[in-house]
């Protein structure tokens, strides 16, 4: 009989063994009696949790893969995993270190514990602080620069006509200050968010572990407190400030008032305890041979586009009104139609998952949240054609006059446009206008497709122009790319275009099958071949797997290229 029992099996308290017991810690994994359930949570260096024994969670064992009528009851610290008592005695554990499983239940559980309580007590609420603290700076910043426009007003006011151009000079150089100023701030702010947005992720995760008790779960968690301990870089920008001068009328602009250079600097993260450096993302070398690891069929006649929602579903637009979201099987899994009834010109997928799509048959630009369609944007004297979510969750869209002699690039925050970019610096058009596409089918307007790289360029796949064209966040010309130099039997006809985390630009070459790869300065890398069909729609998932729609076959190509 076991000693702990009576003739009537009695259970009895796990300390003192003598009366029996009536709680149970869900910590520790023990028994206790009345008196020794009051000693043990007296105990402040842990958050013991007693329940009444009848209530305490049950511990799930799973079966042995490899004896099916057992369960993983003992744990093996050499292999670092639960194992069955013919594993650990005769199989491939024999000879190996065993303990016993609830004794590394309860010690996985305790450091959980206190992995949740650092991350709600100490780390979040430092992330919420400094996103208060950088939301409090953004607010200032329209005063101190207000100031800095009404100084320049009221020299230019004093000069009168003969200094009209130098202020319309300094007002636009304190603008465009402005908008950097709140870009890097904006930017810090989505950092925070997005640390906090996994903070909260990895706090539900552990406290869903903690309440399922699972071994699996709790023996392969691996703690990533240290990671977050290091806070992230705070920028810290110093407005400029305005230096009037007395007037000289023959030196006007000088005497007008310098405005130094915009000063942005980051400050490296604070850490909080005994914290590691924060390291630069991992850099992705280009396979020398990229493979297809996934193909789907989508159902469409002809395909166009395609935009990722995550790494196994994605969204697509063919020759007709509807849009669909697959899977990686090529199963249907959502489908929404055009409120126009008629084609949308281009898909994209915002940062918070919404879908939203382009109709040049009304002129507007929609979002799709939880199936309901929102018209977001409807032009006038303008036809939408591509569009993209940037790293801002602004909306950038490439349009078409109602004549289709202009075309342009405008970011919108929501329904207000804040940037239209349309001529270089000597008054050229950026973008060709007035192209159209043939193909089997018929024909349509040129789509020009286009991408935010991660340094915040805009890439514009210019069809008619052959090129693409790509500027910066300020709508300054970076470069043109008409296709490799050495390849001069071919011409370049670039359809979709998409950029990954490492500032990659991939554009879709129509007519020879094939995707370029270019840095974000514009130098051919490589080209991706896998045996691709008139390839138009690009998009890449979080782990830079690239998608191509192909146009004939209407099938998406999942292939690994990093």
């Amino acid at each position: 009989m076991h000693p702990r029992r009576s003739a009537q099996e009695v259970l009895l308290c796990d300390l003192c063994e003598t009366v029996p017991l009536q709680s149970h810690c869900e910590l520790c994994n023990i028994n206790l009696c009345v008196n020794c359930a009051g000693k043990h949570v007296s105990d402040s260096s842990k958050r013991h949790n007693v329940v009444p024994f009848l209530h305490r969670k049950s511990t799930n064992y799973h079966k042995c893969p490899d004896h099916a009528d057992k369960y993983c009851e003992i744990y093996c610290e050499k292999c670092d995993i639960p194992v069955c008592s013919t594993c650990a005695l005769f199989g491939k554990h024999k000879g190996h270190e065993m303990s016993d499983i609830l004794e590394k239940l309860s010690a996985k559980t305790e450091s959980l514990q206190k992995d949740l309580e650092e991350l709600e007590t100490r780390i979040y609420p430092r992330y919420e602080e400094m996103s208060s603290n950088v939301e409090t700076e953004k607010a200032e910043i329209e005063t101190k620069y207000g100031k800095l426009t009404t100084d320049a007003d009221e020299q230019g006011e004093i000069l009168h006509r003969e200094i009209t151009a130098i202020v319309n000079l300094r007002k636009s150089a304190i603008t465009e200050m402005k908008t950097k100023h709140l870009d890097a701030l904006h930017k810090n702010t989505e950092e925070i968010t997005q640390k906090m947005a996994e903070l909260k992720q990895i706090m539900s995760d552990l406290k869903s572990m903690l309440k399922s008790n699972d071994v699996s779960l709790t023996s392969t968690y691996k703690s990533r407190n240290s990671e977050f301990r290091t806070l992230p870089p705070k920028v810290r920008v110093t407005v400029p400030s305005f230096s009037p001068q007395k007037i000289n009328k023959d030196q006007l602009n000088e005497m007008f008032g310098s405005l130094p250079p915009l000063s942005i600097n980051t400050e490296h993260g604070v850490a909080m305890k005994s914290a590691e450096a924060v390291t630069s993302p991992p850099v992705k070398p280009l396979l020398d041979e990229p493979r297809v690891t996934a193909t789907i069929d989508t159902g469409y006649i002809q395909l166009f586009s395609v935009s990722c929602l995550s790494e196994d579903q994605v969204w697509t637009r063919g020759i007709n009104k509807t849009m669909k979201l697959l899977n990686l099987q090529s199963e249907l899994l959502t489908s929404i139609q055009t409120k126009s009834g008629d084609w949308p010109t281009d898909i994209a997928v915002t940062r918070d998952g919404d879908l939203v799509y382009t109709d040049y048959r009304d002129n507007t630009v929609n979002l799709i949240k939880n199936k309901q369609i929102q018209t977001v944007i409807t032009l006038h004297g303008w036809i939408p054609r591509g569009v993209c979510c940037t790293a801002g969750n602004d909306l950038l869209v490439t349009m078409e006059s109602d004549d289709g002699e202009q075309s342009k690039v405008v970011r919108y925050s929501g329904s207000t446009e804040k940037q239209s970019i349309q001529f270089d610096d000597q008054g050229r058009p950026l973008y060709s206008s007035g192209d159209i596409i043939t193909f089997s089918g018929g024909v349509i307007l040129n789509t020009k497709h286009l991408s935010e790289n991660k340094n915040l360029d805009i890439c514009v796949a210019d069809n008619g122009a052959r090129a693409v064209v790509v500027v910066n966040q300020s709508g300054k010309l970076r470069f043109r790319y008409t296709g490799h130099p050495s390849n001069t039997k071919q011409s370049f006809n670039p359809r979709g275009i998409t950029t990954d985390s490492q500032s990659h630009i991939l554009t879709a070459n129509w007519d020879n099958n094939r995707i370029h790869i270019l840095d974000q300065d514009g130098q051919f890398l490589r080209y991706i071949h896998c045996d691709l069909m008139f390839p138009w729609g690009l998009c890449v998932d979080i782990r830079d797997n690239l998608f191509v729609a192909e146009f004939d076959t209407a099938k998406v190509k999942k292939i690994q290229y990093l």
